[in-house]
């Protein structure tokens, strides 16, 4: 069962999106939580910054083969992928599912479950921490421009959207970054208590995104069928993603622990990052909708490699590498 239940943060989501059903956020209300939920991406996005160390960036840069090939995979091969899927839109999925399918694939690798999960598996956390860390940070920049030239057909961005990202996201990591020399030790040592802005970021725009979604009446456009759909294309993406990942790391000749953390750096995306930045991109879009694939992929994604860590760590005795 613990394969398949969902983690403590995946059901305070959950429980935030019923809240949003059941009590949606309305008025002032709304104006209230919006302000909070802007205040919190900042602050998550400065206590990025202050947590990486420059020695942290100078070591990644080291091993840059490993990091070329995640980088290849979270930012070029995702988003071709997500193209190539385009078929999907109109007939499986609505156009908004599809749309945040896209938007996925865009999105940076997630640092604390690419890094938890290549520690489980017996591979390189040093690479997998630098590699994942730089994607977050190369994000920023690369996640919106990536956005706008995959869903500039479908009208769905504005470059409008660059400014509220660079006020509300990369100005507050630079500034965490500028500061990192006085209090990243400090943000290090309280690394657990702060997780909370994490989640907490995450949660508030979840609760004023589905709010939004409730009180316009969006939940009447999602039946069954583009559901299901929706669990099997983000099933099946992730699959391809790490065999692609397996396969691409074995065939260039890394070792085993530089493959482990090829696999679990090179599928993941990051829900922390991809909720309040959709917010931000898809400002008067169906962002329920949207976010949605991303808190799907999310899921599976965590079920998925909790169990795939598992099988590599049992293998760590074997000179086989496990194939996903």
């Amino acid at each position: 069962m613990s394969r398949v239940r969902p983690d403590e943060f995946t059901t305070a989501m959950l429980a935030t999106v019923m809240l949003a059903f059941l009590l949606p956020c309305r008025g002032t209300s709304a104006g209230i939580f919006g302000d909070l939920a802007a205040a919190a991406i900042g602050l998550l996005f400065f206590l990025q910054g202050a947590r990486l160390s420059r020695a942290a960036i100078v070591a990644g840069a080291l091993h840059w083969r490993l990091h070329l090939v995640i980088f290849a995979a979270t930012f070029v091969l995702f988003p071709v992928v997500g193209l190539a899927l385009r078929p999907l839109s109109g007939t499986l999925l609505t156009p908004p599912l599809y749309l945040g399918l896209l938007f996925l694939c865009t999105l940076p690798s997630t640092v604390q479950d690419s890094v938890a999960f290549t520690s489980i598996a017996g591979g390189n956390v040093a690479a997998a921490l630098c590699s994942a860390s730089a994607s977050s940070i190369f994000g920023i920049f690369l996640t919106p421009l990536l956005t706008g030239l995959v869903l500039d057909a479908h009208g769905a961005f504005s470059l409008n959207a660059l400014r509220s990202i660079g006020l509300e996201m990369l100005l507050p990591f630079v500034a965490g970054q500028l500061l990192q020399p006085w209090i990243g030790s400090w943000v290090q040592a309280r690394r657990r208590a702060l997780s909370g802005v994490d989640r907490g970021s995450v949660l508030l725009v979840v609760y004023t995104v589905f709010s939004a979604a409730t009180l316009s009446g969006i939940w009447h456009q999602l039946a069954l069928g583009p559901l299901m759909a929706l669990f099997a294309a983000a099933g099946s993406l992730l699959a391809l993603m790490l065999a692609i990942t397996a396969l691409a790391a074995r065939g260039l000749g890394f070792s085993r622990e530089d493959q482990i953390a090829i696999v679990f750096c090179g599928s993941k995306k990051s829900l922390v990052t991809g909720i309040p930045m959709a917010n931000l991109l898809f400002a008067g879009h169906a962002l329920g909708l949207i976010v949605l694939p991303l808190m799907v992929f999310y899921q599976i994604q965590l079920m998925a490699c909790a169990a795939l860590a598992r099988r590599y760590a049992r293998a760590v005795r074997s000179p086989a590498i496990v194939t996903p």
